[in-house]
């Protein structure tokens, strides 16, 4: 399957996967977020060039993993941008589309992810186990 993004989504998503892991650098070592998402974000950042080819489920989740961490990151950034400035302000409007544009990509995945668990149920006559999610491959 895959994932297809627009302009507008790859670009707010790759400045918050930055800002996200700019945040962990900076706090020192503080703990922000599991070493786990830090490790799908990074991961997830150079395939942000373009549309994405899923092969399986848990490629799916891992990516849905770290498209939730920016995603929570953005909206901080966009709350802490209406709270310091107002709610017009450019800087405001701006953390807002960039929230709204991951967001939408993180709906996207919730949907895939759906899709992809019916169709393992439906292929193999039980529910999606994780081996499956694992083994279980999806053509383009």
């Amino acid at each position: 399957m895959i994932l297809h993004f627009n302009y507008e989504e790859l670009s707010a998503l790759r400045a918050g996967a930055q800002t996200f892991l700019d945040r962990e650098e900076s706090e020192g070592g503080g703990v922000l977020a599991p070493p786990r998402d830090r490790a799908r974000v990074e991961a997830l950042l150079p395939r942000l060039e373009g549309d994405i080819s899923l092969s399986t489920l848990a490629e799916l989740q891992g990516i849905a993993a770290a498209v939730a961490a920016i995603v929570d990151c953005l909206r901080v950034e966009m709350e802490s941008a209406v709270v310091a400035t107002h709610a017009a302000d450019e800087d405001a409007v701006a953390a807002y589309f960039d929230f709204a544009h991951g967001f939408t990509v993180e709906h996207r995945l919730s949907e895939m992810a759906s899709e992809m668990e019916a169709l393992i149920e439906l292929m193999t006559g039980s529910q999606a186990t994780t081996e499956a999610a694992r083994s279980f491959r999806f053509p383009d």
